[in-house]
C-alpha cells in the first residue's frame, strides 16, 4: 500500500471514529454501560445467602445490626430502618404531626416522592425554587412561603451536596415547624464538620440500588429524638407495640398490641445484610467517586456545559450524582437528543430531575407553570447526571468523557 493510500485511510477512519453512533458511526463502547449499576462483590452475595440459610429472613437481627451501623456512623441516637426513603419521609411526615390541611415546603428540584408523600399525608406541597449552583432549595425564600398551615420544611441534599442546614434550621426553629432533610442522595455527607443525618431533628436516607451503599431498596429515619423514634418504628410496622423480632426471637413469644392503624414499611434482613456486606467498604467506595468526580470536573471544563460547583469548603460531599447543565445556548440540540446519542454510543446516564412542578399531577392540581419556578425549570431543560460509581473503571470513566465530548462537540454551534 503507498504512504498516500495509508494516509486516506487514516484519515477516512478518523472520520468514522467522529460520526455519531446515532448516525451511524462507530460508538465508544462495544458494551453499554449502565448507568448505577450497583458494585456487588462476592461478599455481599455471601451476606444474602447466609441470611437465606438462616431462621430469619424478614426484619430481624440484621436489621437492627444495620440501624446501629448507620446510627454509629452518622453519629445519630436513634435510628429507623424503612424499606425505601419514600417511607422513611412519609414516617417523618407523620412524626412531625402532618395532616390534612397542612402545607409542607419543599423544593421542586427532587424526586416525585418527595412531594409525593406531602400529598399521602392530605397536607399540601408548597414549591421554593433552588439555586442554581447548588441545586437546593434557596433558604433566602423559605420564610416567605411560611404560613400558619405550614408544617414542616423538607430540604434536599441534591446529588450528594448539603443544604444550608444551619439557615434552615434557624427559619424552622423560629417559626415553630419542623425540618425534615431529605438525605437521600446524602450518606457520607458533612455539613460543618457534623455528619448528615445527626444535624436535622429528622433525616432520611435512601439505600436504593443506585446509591452510594445499597440494599436493593432500603430507607432510614435517623433521629436525636427518642420519642420520635418510637413513634417512627410503631409507624413503621402495622402499629405493632413490638416489632416481629421481638415477637418470635428465642427469647420466646410476646404478644402485641396494635397502637396505631400503620404501615408495612419494615426493612428486612435480607436486604440488611446486604447493606452491612457494603458498609464495610463505604470509605473505600466514597474515596472512589470523589476521585471519578474530580476527573471529570477536569477533563470536562471547557465543553459547552457546566460543570457541577466546588463542594463549599466547610462542608463534605456524597459525591452521588455528577450532574452536568447542558449550555444549550452554545449548542444545536436539546437535553433528550444529547442523552439518545450518547445512549448509543453505549453510555447510561440519567435526569436528575424532571423538576416536580412540571409533572402533570402537580400541573394539573396545583396550576403550576413551567415559568413559576425559574431556576428549577432551568435544571430541569438542562440537566444529565454522568455515570458516577464506585465500581466503574478507569477505562470506563475514559469511555464517559470520550463519549460526552465526542457528543456535545459534534451539537456546538
Amino acid at each position: 500500500m503507498s504512504k498516500a493510500s495509508a494516509l486516506g485511510l487514516a484519515r477516512n477512519t478518523s472520520i468514522i471514529s467522529n460520526t455519531l453512533a446515532i448516525e451511524g458511526g462507530r460508538p465508544i463502547r462495544d458494551s453499554y454501560l449502565v448507568f448505577g449499576k450497583p458494585m456487588i462483590t462476592e461478599d455481599d452475595k455471601a451476606a444474602v445467602m447466609s441470611t437465606l440459610d438462616s431462621a430469619w429472613i424478614g426484619t430481624g437481627p440484621r436489621a437492627a445490626e444495620f440501624q446501629k451501623l448507620i446510627s454509629g456512623y452518622c453519629n445519630s441516637p436513634y435510628a429507623v430502618a424503612t424499606n425505601s426513603c419514600t417511607a422513611a419521609l412519609h414516617l417523618s411526615l407523620i412524626g412531625a404531626g402532618v395532616q390534612p390541611g397542612d402545607e409542607v415546603i419543599v423544593t421542586p428540584l427532587t424526586f416525585c416522592a418527595t412531594a409525593n408523600v406531602i400529598v399521602h399525608c392530605g397536607a399540601t406541597p408548597v414549591f421554593v425554587d433552588c439555586e442554581r449552583a447548588t441545586q437546593n432549595i434557596n433558604w433566602h425564600k423559605i420564610e416567605q412561603k411560611i404560613t400558619r398551615k405550614t408544617k414542616a420544611i423538607i430540604c434536599v441534599d441534591m446529588a450528594g451536596r448539603p443544604c444550608d442546614l444551619d439557615e434552615i434550621m434557624e427559619i424552622a426553629t423560629r417559626n415553630k415547624v419542623m425540618l425534615i432533610e431529605d438525605a437521600a442522595h446524602a450518606l457520607g455527607a458533612e455539613y460543618k464538620g457534623r455528619k448528615v443525618g445527626s444535624i436535622a431533628p429528622l433525616s432520611c436516607f435512601s439505600f436504593y440500588v443506585t446509591k452510594n451503599l445499597t440494599t436493593g431498596e432500603g430507607g432510614m429515619v435517623m433521629t436525636a429524638d427518642e420519642e420520635l423514634a418510637k413513634k417512627i418504628a410503631i409507624y413503621s410496622l402495622h402499629g405493632l407495640s413490638a416489632d416481629a423480632w421481638k415477637r418470635y426471637s428465642d427469647v420466646g413469644f410476646k404478644h402485641y398490641s396494635v397502637q396505631v392503624p400503620g404501615y408495612k414499611y419494615n426493612l428486612t434482613d435480607m436486604q440488611a445484610a446486604l447493606g452491612i456486606s457494603q458498609f464495610k467498604r463505604i470509605e473505600a467506595m466514597q474515596a472512589r467517586r470523589k476521585t471519578i468526580w474530580n476527573i471529570y470536573q477536569e477533563a470536562l471544563a471547557g465543553l459547552p456545559i457546566f460543570c457541577p460547583a466546588e463542594p463549599s469548603p466547610d462542608t463534605k460531599h456524597a459525591y452521588h450524582l455528577y450532574t452536568v447543565h447542558l449550555d444549550l445556548d452554545r449548542l444545536v440540540a436539546g437535553r433528550d437528543e444529547i442523552q439518545a446519542a450518547l445512549h448509543k454510543e453505549n453510555i447510561g446516564t440519567g435526569i436528575h430531575y424532571t423538576a416536580v412542578h412540571n409533572h402533570d399531577y402537580y400541573a394539573r392540581t396545583f396550576g403550576y407553570k413551567p415559568s413559576d419556578f425559574p431556576e428549577a425549570n432551568w435544571i430541569s431543560e438542562r440537566t444529565l447526571s454522568l455515570p458516577l460509581a464506585a465500581n466503574l473503571s478507569d477505562a470506563d470513566v475514559q469511555n464517559v468523557i470520550d463519549a460526552v465530548s465526542k457528543v456535545v462537540n459534534h451539537f456546538a454551534r
